[in-house]
């Protein structure tokens, strides 16, 4: 990771209910002074680990550029993808761990090169005086508690042949992604999707290549889909 400062705009153009946490949290001497505009900005490459389960959360991530992944991995080695944070987005994880003074419970990593800002803990708990910073919060909080509640309907009552076709039809005509990445995706393992795509394979509703997957029958894929909702 390498460290660069943060543009005054580049922050308020993303996070723009941060100009009104300003001065709740007392960190602003002025347009051009403010100790926001000090904060170091990270150049995080692709594959990149920013945090792992049971370590203390250092502040609230302000991601400019690129995307994390956000997962929880169990024992024997699977891995469930819980959300990704973009842009001007919020994690959860992070801001549960600082509500609480908790270590993280998931595990962060960059699907691409990122950029990030990283508000200190006690900067983001004055910020929340702010209301429209704190509506910011609270409102991605909730939308993604509802992610994962949609999430765990999925793993609960689901069958995995009818989310993989549901899967691979929210990806468009043809998907570049290994039966690994899709896994982690669905929270399985890496066999089961290989069998259920080669299942659709010869059922003639999809075509495989290497790390790519085409799709033939759209219409089967979405009967199957529906099926599991």
């Amino acid at each position: 990771m390498t460290t660069d400062h943060i543009a005054w705009q580049q922050l308020l153009a993303t996070y723009p209910s941060l100009n009104g946490a300003l001065q709740a949290a007392d960190v602003a001497s002025g347009p051009c002074g403010s100790a926001l505009a000090e904060l170091p900005v990270l150049e995080v490459p692709e594959g990149s680990t920013l945090f792992r389960e049971r370590e203390a959360c250092q502040g609230f991530p302000l991601v400019l550029s690129g995307e994390v992944k956000v997962s929880r991995s169990a024992s024997n080695g699977r891995e469930l993808e819980l959300y990704r944070v973009t842009p001007g987005e919020m994690c959860l994880v992070s801001s549960a761990c600082l509500f609480a003074g908790q270590t993280f419970t998931a595990r962060g990593v960059t699907t691409r090169p990122t950029q990030l800002a990283l508000l200190p803990a006690p900067q983001f708990r004055a910020a929340l005086a702010s209301e429209p910073f704190r509506d910011f919060v609270l409102g991605l909080f909730a939308a993604r508690m509802a992610d994962l509640t949609g999430l765990i309907e999925a793993v609960a009552f689901q069958k995995l042949d009818s989310r993989l076709a549901a899967t691979l039809l929210g990806h468009g005509a043809q998907l570049r992604a290994t039966h690994q990445a899709l896994a982690d995706e669905l929270g399985t393992v890496r066999e089961m999707v290989t069998r259920l795509l080669h299942h659709f394979e010869r059922a003639g509703w999809v075509e495989l290549s290497r790390e790519c997957i085409t799709i033939k029958d759209s219409v089967a894929l979405r009967h199957l889909a529906t099926q599991g909702a």
